[in-house]
């Protein structure tokens, strides 16, 4: 018998991954991640891990598995908290969801689940992994879930092979309502719980407050930029080069208050992202205002009209060499080569058609139509058909 560590998280989809593994004959265990009690940056009322806590405690009992609680906080506040944090403060929007997972659920939580003897750890991320043989040695793939309406494969998109080898996704074949009629099946508790909808495995979190505890709230101006501005309208030069061609259309436009009119205040540029419609409380516009631009150095929001406004678009993207990850290494480019991918900057965003170029500190991901509110320290995840090759911040 293999031994299975599940990230039991008091959900229904970790719920079905402990049992189906029992099912299938694996010895599992049961360990419930508590990243959180940091009291100084209090996120809400209600104590949702405590709840989960016990939900997964039920759910281990009715298995009659193994189960324990494992403190993660530390690791939590300085890998995950603390460079959110940062980067808000830096301008830039992180995704704690992919950082969650290559570092405390991938990283951390597995090596306490090796250290336990397991030969697996399992999570009920809905997403599925290949194995495919190449030159004589397994090669792992992280597909994507059959649940269209669920794909969790963005969120994992920084795995490495290392990581795949010891993970096992088994509800990754199935749908969610699947998945609740295995649970009420099975007579689990957890099978009509609501999904949660927080930070990952911290809980119900309102970004702004939760921000606002460590940056503090500092008044400054929203400026609406018309759609005619210059910026928008520069004639594209010829160009020499492919690379030309790509930095040219990479290049974010930088904004200065002459280019358009003071129509509100905010409490701290580091709080706002692009593409943000909500929060800005500006009236009076024929159509709602959208973030396109923040300056955090001079607190400055700068917005648009309309989600079809031209601050909001751009054709491409770059990742600089220290921020690209190959899922698949042995389908890294090198400089001077391509790919043609299935891209998405941002979860559950439809896959969009793009060409990889690979130059020389980084990649362009060069969209075939342009892509709206593409945003800096966001993660572009690169598909080949159903299979997630690779990713990377954008810069």
């Amino acid at each position: 018998m293999k031994r299975v560590v599940v990230g039991l998280s008091g959900g229904v989809d970790s719920s079905v991954t402990a049992y189906l593994l029992q099912q299938q004959g694996y010895e599992v265990i049961g360990l419930f991640m508590k990243n959180w009690h940091d009291d100084s940056v209090t996120i809400s009322d209600e104590c949702p891990w405590l709840e989960d806590s016990n939900d997964a405690m039920i759910v281990a009992d009715k298995l009659g598995i193994p189960f324990q609680t494992v403190d993660l906080s530390e690791e939590y506040k300085e890998r995950i908290v603390d460079y959110m944090f940062n980067e808000y403060e830096n301008g830039r929007t992180p995704n704690p969801d992919v950082l969650c997972n290559r570092e405390i659920k991938f990283d951390v939580f597995m090596k306490i689940a090796l250290g336990l003897g397991a030969d697996y750890v399992a999570t009920g991320h809905y997403c599925r992994k290949g194995i495919i043989e190449k030159d004589g040695k397994e090669i792992y793939q992280l597909l994507a879930g059959i649940d269209n309406n669920k794909d969790q494969s963005y969120f994992l998109c920084q795995l490495s092979q290392e990581q795949l080898a010891k993970t096992l996704f088994p509800i990754g074949e199935l749908t969610k309502p699947e998945v609740r009629a295995i649970a009420a099946e099975a007579g689990l508790i957890t099978a009509e719980k609501k999904d949660s909808q927080g930070l990952c495995f911290i809980g119900k979190v309102r970004l702004p407050e939760f921000l606002q505890q460590k940056l503090k709230p500092k008044e400054g101006v929203i400026v609406e930029v018309p759609d005619s501005i210059e910026t928008y309208h520069k004639a594209v030069p010829e160009f020499q080069t492919k690379e030309e061609e790509l930095s040219f259309y990479a290049a974010k436009p930088t904004y200065h208050l002459a280019d358009g009119k003071v129509v509100g205040k905010h409490h701290g540029a580091h709080y706002f992202t692009k593409g943000q419609r909500k929060g800005l409380n500006v009236g009076g516009t024929v159509e709602p205002l959208f973030v396109i631009d923040t300056d955090v150095e001079e607190n400055v929001i700068y917005t648009g009209q309309g989600k079809m406004h031209p601050g909001l678009y751009r054709r491409t993207l770059f990742v600089k060499d220290e921020e690209l990850h190959w899922v698949r290494e042995d389908l890294a480019l090198k400089d001077g080569e391509t790919m043609e991918v299935m891209s998405r900057i941002r979860y559950r965003q439809p896959l969009q058609k793009a060409i990889v170029y690979k130059t020389e500190g980084g990649a362009y991901v060069d969209f075939e139509a342009p892509q709206s509110a593409i945003t800096e320290g966001q993660f572009v995840a690169m598909y080949i058909a159903d299979e997630l090759v690779g990713s990377g911040v954008i810069s």
